[in-house]
């Protein structure tokens, strides 16, 4: 079953279309607190690949993966499924960091609609593996629109 996690920015629907589409845009927001993304690859095409790298750069997240054993930087991997600009993007994230786990997809989508004068977000989210996984990706995709409105608002 789907979830869905909804937020409203101060920002026009085509502000949030290039936010989220452009390696520029997705480098200012992508990452969580501590964290940077540098996008390597951008095909923003159905079928099309975003690949990004994550890395660790304030001392309490490099403290934590080193902690756990876990690289300080990782790569991951994205493919475009629906582009409809600025109203919907949907994208299946490779999913091949789970312990344990094999590979496999999971996909997103995101609607964008003008609301006064911002623009209302719905991210419609396929659950993963577990309830644990799930949990943890709401998490982050909840963290992404935070970071996403603060810089919108800024």
């Amino acid at each position: 079953m789907t979830e869905t996690i909804e937020r409203t920015v101060a920002a026009a629907p085509a502000r949030v279309w290039e936010l989220w589409t452009t390696a520029e845009g997705i480098s200012s927001w992508w990452a969580p607190e501590g964290f940077r993304t540098e996008v390597t690859r951008l095909d923003l095409t159905p079928g099309g690949e975003l690949v990004y790298t994550m890395t660790a750069v304030a001392p309490e997240q490099i403290a934590f993966m080193e902690q756990h054993g876990m690289p300080l930087s990782t790569e991951s991997r994205k493919y475009f499924t629906e582009i409809v600009e600025p109203t919907r993007l949907a994208y299946r994230s490779v999913v091949d960091f789970v312990p344990g786990h094999e590979p496999y997809e999971q996909l997103t989508v995101v609607e964008l609609a003008p609301e006064g004068e911002g623009t209302r977000i719905l991210m419609h989210v396929e659950p993963m593996h577990d309830e644990e996984w799930t949990q943890r990706l709401l998490a982050g995709r909840a963290n992404e629109l935070d970071n996403l409105a603060a810089l919108v608002a800024a």
